[in-house]
């Protein structure tokens, strides 16, 4: 895992991401999507954050706000000090060089009429100041070398590699420009477990090796368990619950976080121990009319009337890590057995 140190790298504060939903013969507003709703948190330089839930709770929305695919509504994003929410667009060109994004689905990320020397030097064409167009081919020999690829086949298409080989040459295009932070939005998910745990760990000795900070986005929690240092749990645009990874996975004390870890798949199903399934009724509720209060409680078996008329703040409950719960408790007995014998 990669040590903290120092400022954070990447601080979002009170972060908001909204779309309108238009309607009528003259498409006027009628209302709003609340994609990402007041989300807080810090990154280091050399850690790894994660951030975790169901699809359809934010996570890309704020990964792509992070690097301005999209307009916040409203807060801020300080990377190493300087606000993205109010710099030009041509600061934010210039700001790319330090922020990377590598994308779920590595086939849709290549142009497949491009060879993959062709991909990973385009970055270069923009910015001109990284390396020099004399050394480019040398540059491209050390980038696939180092994600662990052949550099002879530096000439052949996408459709050409396996699909574990096209994330590796995404990962290469990503450190062409020499990155700071790195946004990895379900990066392995799309892959065979196999090759995650290849791809996961290449993440991993690039982290020690060139100090890269990550924001690793996934719903998979053994995924999460794996590469992160911190991790921060979201539920219909709002973060519930955050702490190091030993807090999240041995003390979870938000209920949605329960439920996430009651659902990790048991290796031994034939085997004697047991843990307290459970499971979530209802829906989702729309983001575009999300509940009052607490935006669980429609599905929380621990609800009651507060929750209905006062949201509760990400604060430390019982001297613990965060968490958004009126009745935060910790319950050890969903923790998926693997995790029990880990120390």
């Amino acid at each position: 895992m990669g040590n903290t140190f120092g400022e954070p790298i990447l601080d979002v504060a009170d972060l908001e991401t909204s779309f309108p939903i238009k309607g009528g013969l003259l498409k006027k507003k009628i209302g709003e999507i609340q994609a990402v709703s007041k989300v807080n948190f810090t990154i280091n330089p050399g850690e790894t954050l994660g951030l975790v839930g169901e699809s359809g709770c934010g996570k890309s929305t704020v990964a792509r706000t992070i690097v301005g695919l999209e307009k916040s509504t409203s807060g801020h994003i300080y990377f190493e000090g300087k606000d993205l929410t109010k710099i030009t667009s041509r600061e934010m060109r210039l700001l790319r060089k330090d922020v990377q994004l590598i994308f779920q689905d590595p086939f849709a990320s290549l142009h497949p009429k491009m060879t993959v020397k062709e991909l990973i030097q385009e970055p270069w064409q923009v910015h001109t100041d990284v390396v020099e167009k004399k050394d480019w081919d040398k540059e491209v020999i050390k980038l696939m070398e180092l994600v662990g690829l052949n550099p002879d086949s530096r000439h052949n298409y996408p459709h050409q590699f396996s699909g574990g080989q096209c994330q590796r040459i995404c990962i290469a295009r990503a450190l062409a420009l020499r990155p700071k932070l790195i946004i990895c939005d379900e990066a392995v998910s799309a892959l065979d477990v196999s090759i995650q745990a290849q791809i996961l760990n290449l993440l991993q000795d690039l982290q020690k090796e060139l100090g890269l900070a990550y924001l690793f986005i996934s719903h998979d929690l053994s995924v999460i368990r794996h590469i992160c240092d911190r991790i921060a749990v979201m539920y219909l645009g709002k973060i519930v619950e955050t702490g190091d990874r030993n807090e999240i996975f041995h003390a979870p004390s938000h209920p949605y976080t329960q439920a996430l870890l009651s659902a990790v798949p048991i290796s031994e199903p034939w085997s004697i121990i047991t843990r307290e399934e459970i499971i979530l009724e209802g829906d989702i509720p729309s983001p575009a009319n999300p509940p009052s209060g607490c935006r669980f409680r429609t599905r929380c078996w621990k609800a009651q009337e507060i929750c209905k008329v006062e949201e509760p703040e990400l604060i430390s409950r019982d001297g613990g890590h965060l968490s958004a719960c009126h009745f935060a408790e910790v319950n050890k007995s969903v923790i998926p057995e693997f995790e029990k014998s880990v120390n």
